[in-house]
């Protein structure tokens, strides 16, 4: 198996800090935690099948119509944003 050297480096980190035992269970954590991702990940891509084998497919109107609603039903948790943030500035 190879390994990114800056993974090792991370793993190696975290059994120093004491946030890990050993690098084998930090690298253990990592792969059940993908693994626990590709299962959620497979089951909603089931879900959205069955929903379009019964209903039709989702289109790209519906996704832009519950993205704008979900923009209107969400709640500020951190504060307000910049007047600026998100935007790019321009090279003058």
């Amino acid at each position: 198996m190879t390994v990114d050297p800056a993974l090792v480096r991370a793993a190696n980190d975290a059994v120093v800090a004491g946030r890990a035992e050993s690098v084998s269970s930090w690298v253990s954590l990592a792969l059940e935690e993908r693994a626990t991702k590709e299962r959620r990940l497979l089951a909603l891509a089931e879900a959205v099948a069955a929903y379009e084998a019964e209903l039709g497919e989702i289109t790209e109107a519906e996704i832009a119509a519950q993205k704008r609603a979900d923009r209107r039903a969400a709640r500020v948790v951190r504060g307000p944003r910049p007047p600026d943030a998100g935007r790019r500035r321009s090279k003058r």
